[in-house]
């Protein structure tokens, strides 16, 4: 019996610890919850349900509501193929929850529950192609940032067709005349729900970065290019990533005549017989060959490709991160195979470059030195790129733009093949390694340390450098350096000079539109 008060003692500190923690926003009361001193927000709403006539409309502000709402777990995730584990990427980088066409919503952790605490926010946008992801994924847990005073926000926006479906119908009945970007309306919205809400959660609404991965740096080089989008951040990060060439948007009247496809295909001869579709079966619609539902340049929320508008000055001149993991390709790229086959593809691309592209880059050994080949290709283009990015954003605004290259692979013994993959840098830039079971090492640890560091530090003063950090140096056009972040913190060159040079030349060149992303 003498151990009772103990154990009542264990249960009160427990039940403090998860202690629900009431704040009160605009729309109303949230309830959320407080462990290891972080309060978290999950699942609170930051527009109206964009169901029935609100499909492939501009998201409207979210309701009010009048009891305490709940906020201790996360919304639906937007709708999607639930894949939930797919090598490389196991179940802790995948969308666990449901989904559902009700689905935007957001989630706050901080440390500071309390208008005044004046914190810096860093509002994070999820990758997947523009078709999949969310906000409330295992290594998107915003409590190890939080625990070190950055308010973290985590969002859902629209995805797919739900989210980037054009038609020149939904043009015409736009007040803006224009179709296709609603996923990346929505992420506008979310940025001006922080700026009207986040002191309540302790944060600085003039200390907004935004920090996206993937589609989610794609979102994030939008909203850099996006004259709606002035003055709703200060700092943007961008992880695989930015650059100069590649991944061309399509205009409005592209987009539009896939939309019509679409219809057309579907059978739907009007808006309202698509917007009177269940969320379900129009997954499960198909889709014309060669359709992707992705932004496009709609002559409203983006008047030009958000590339150029970066370096023409016409976007915001804000801070800027961005930077590619060294496997990136070979994690988003199908096997190259046969040396025939990869010599095609290098003719397809390079013209005629070709000779010059494998004179710097020979295939050796046969089929079996093609990975290399291909990759080595890669890692230099993506350098140069982003570098151009950088230099030519310079020439028309003041803040600086800090680039990178990681090279720190995730331990993982049962499969090493997949190296420094695509999404494999999120764990440690969220200070999340344990979520994952890994054999970590110290040097995993002090990777993590490191990198969460350089993003905290950019989020509260706009340069990643800080206290017990390696330096890392802004780009400028005369020094043809990125910082290598990993197996080393330190400045690297582009690539060895010849090859910088041909890299330089072709990403000018109006061939460019053929380079990969990645």
């Amino acid at each position: 019996m003498k151990h009772i008060p103990m154990l009542s003692a264990a249960l009160l500190l427990c039940a403090a610890r998860l202690a629900a923690q009431t704040l009160h926003i605009a729309q109303g009361t949230l309830a959320g919850s407080t462990t290891a001193g972080i309060s978290s927000f999950k699942g609170v709403p930051y527009a109206a349900p964009p169901v029935g006539d609100l499909r492939w409309k501009a998201p409207a502000p979210a309701p009010r509501w009048t009891a305490v709402r709940p906020a201790k777990h996360f919304g639906s995730a937007c709708m999607q193929t639930l894949r939930r584990d797919t090598l490389p990427w196991t179940h802790e980088f995948m969308v666990q929850n449901g989904d559902s066409e009700d689905c935007l919503f957001l989630n706050v952790w901080t440390r500071q529950p309390r208008a005044g605490a004046n914190l810096p926010v860093l509002v994070f946008l999820h990758g997947g192609g523009f078709s999949e992801g969310a906000g409330g994924i295992d290594v998107y847990d915003g409590t190890h940032l939080a625990q070190r005073g950055v308010v973290v926000v985590t969002i859902n926006y629209r995805l797919g067709v739900f989210g980037f479906l054009a038609h020149p119908a939904l043009t015409g009945e736009s007040p803006t005349h224009s179709s296709g970007n609603y996923g990346l309306l929505d992420c506008l919205l979310a940025l001006r729900w922080v700026q009207a809400n986040i002191r309540a959660f302790g944060g600085d609404p003039q200390r907004v970065t935004i920090w996206g991965q993937s589609a989610g740096a794609a979102a994030v080089g939008a909203l850099l290019a996006s004259p709606t989008a002035k003055g709703t951040f200060r700092g943007a990060i961008a992880d695989s990533g930015l650059g100069h060439a590649g991944g061309v948007t399509q205009s409005l009247r592209e987009a539009e005549q896939d939309g019509e496809s679409y219809a057309r295909l579907n059978g739907a001869n009007s808006l309202a017989a698509l917007r009177a579709v269940p969320a379900p079966d129009l997954m499960k619609a198909p889709t014309p060959p060669g359709v992707h539902f992705r932004p496009d340049v709609d002559g409203s929320f983006l008047k030009e490709q958000p590339s150029v508008a970066m370096e023409d000055g016409t976007g915001s001149d804000v801070p800027l991160i961005t930077g590619y993991q060294s496997e990136d390709a070979r994690s988003l790229s199908r096997p190259e195979g046969a040396l025939a086959a990869y010599s095609k593809r290098i003719r397809s691309t390079y013209g005629d470059r070709v000779s010059e592209v494998l004179r710097l880059y020979p295939v050796v050994g046969g089929d079996e030195g093609v990975q290399a080949a291909s990759e080595a290709m890669s890692h230099d283009r993506n350098r140069v790129n982003q570098w151009l990015l950088a230099t030519r954003r310079a020439t028309h605004t003041h803040s600086a733009t800090y680039t990178y290259y990681m090279d720190q692979a995730i331990p993982w013994p049962q499969h090493p093949e997949f190296g420094a993959f695509h999404t494999g840098e999120l764990p440690y830039a969220f200070a999340n390694l344990d979520t994952l079971d890994r054999p970590w090492t110290d040097k995993d640890r002090e990777v993590s340390r490191t990198l969460s560091g350089y993003i905290v530090n950019f989020t509260r003063t706009g340069t990643p450098d800080g206290t017990g950090l390696p330096h890392w140096p802004r780009v400028t056009s005369t020094d043809k350096q990125t910082m290598e972040l990993g197996q080393h913190f330190r400045s690297m060159p582009l690539a060895d000079p010849e090859r910088e040079a041909f890299w330089e030349s072709f990403l000018t060149s109006q061939d460019a539109g053929n380079a990969s992303r990645y």
